[in-house]
Order: structure tokens, then C-alpha cells, then sequence
């Protein structure tokens, strides 16, 4: 009997662990006082992103008072563009191109993930616009929103899992 007992208390400890928030209510109003970058430099999964922001020398942009909703490809969404092409965008030569795409990332204002509507289409930093859809998840131009309403200081961070690229202008090259 004490066997069921303790069995029966190990599976309530599994449930009640399962279902808690896995961040503490300490670690959620430090993330509420920690700019978007900050908190990107504080996810192992935005790394690359971290890297990207750096070599196109938008920190500081992103730290600064915003707000802004930023659309944050994970480490495995840079993976899955063709083989150098990270490596690339990092090359000074092509800093240009990489802000391009990173701004493209980067909406003006701060846009919960209740505020969003199906085909929604809004307005990025670079210029061109991007789509929302809701339906089973959230989208945005086809990324799946993997995490949403990260709150920033400046902001709000969604995380998704694709790289977003703006259309190719003839212009720019890309």
C-alpha cells in the first residue's frame, strides 16, 4: 500500500510539474525590465540572431527606447537556410543586405499576440509588409510563431522558426 502511496505522489509531482509556467513570476518581471536584446543575448535558442544583429550593428537600435515587435528566427531557422548563406550575411560586404533582412524582422510599436488578425499585413522597419495568419497557430509570412508575447522593455519579442526574407528588389541584389 505504501508503494501506491508513494507512486500515486510521484505522479501528481510529475503532473503539477508539467503544467507550471517554466519561468518563475522573478523571471518574468526581469524580462519585463531587460531591453530586446538583452533578452535575446539571454536565449541559447537566438544566438544567431544575437550574431546577425551584431555584425549589422543594430544593437544599440534595438536597445533603444522603441518600442518594437520583433519577429525572432531561432538558431535552427538560420540552419535551415542553404548551406553559407549565414556565413555570408555575416561578411562586412554584406551588411547591407543582412539589415535589410533584419529589419524586415522588426515591426514599429509594440503588437501583442492578441492584437493580431487573420491576413493581417504590417508594416516593417525596412518597409515592406508583412502577413499574419491565424488559424492553427500563428504565422507570419508562413513562419510558425513558436513562442509569443515575450515582453521586452522596449517591446515585445515573438519567436518563430523560419527566416523571413523580404521580396528581392532589382536594386538591391538580393
Amino acid at each position: 500500500m505504501n508503494t501506491f502511496k508513494t507512486l500515486g505522489l510521484i505522479a501528481v509531482a510529475i503532473i503539477i510539474l508539467a503544467f507550471a509556467p517554466f519561468t518563475t513570476e522573478k523571471e518574468t518581471e526581469q524580462s519585463a525590465d531587460t531591453d530586446i536584446v538583452s533578452l535575446a543575448v539571454q536565449t541559447d535558442i537566438l544566438s544567431t540572431l544575437v550574431a546577425a544583429v551584431q555584425a549589422a550593428d543594430l544593437v544599440e537600435v534595438l536597445q533603444s527606447e522603441g518600442p518594437f515587435t520583433v519577429f525572432a528566427p531561432t538558431n535552427e531557422a538560420f540552419a535551415a537556410l542553404p548551406e553559407g548563406t549565414v556565413e555570408s550575411l555575416l561578411l562586412e560586404e554584406n551588411r547591407d543586405m543582412l539589415i535589410q533582412i533584419l529589419t524586415y524582422h522588426v515591426v514599429p510599436g509594440k503588437v501583442m499576440s492578441t492584437d493580431l488578425s487573420d491576413g493581417m499585413k504590417a508594416e516593417t522597419v525596412q518597409g515592406n509588409n508583412v502577413t499574419i495568419g491565424v488559424g492553427d497557430g500563428v504565422t507570419v509570412n508562413g513562419a510558425n510563431v513558436v513562442m509569443a508575447d515575450v515582453e521586452a522593455s522596449n517591446g515585445v519579442v515573438h519567436i518563430i522558426d523560419a527566416v523571413i526574407l523580404p521580396e528581392p528588389e532589382e536594386e538591391s541584389g538580393y
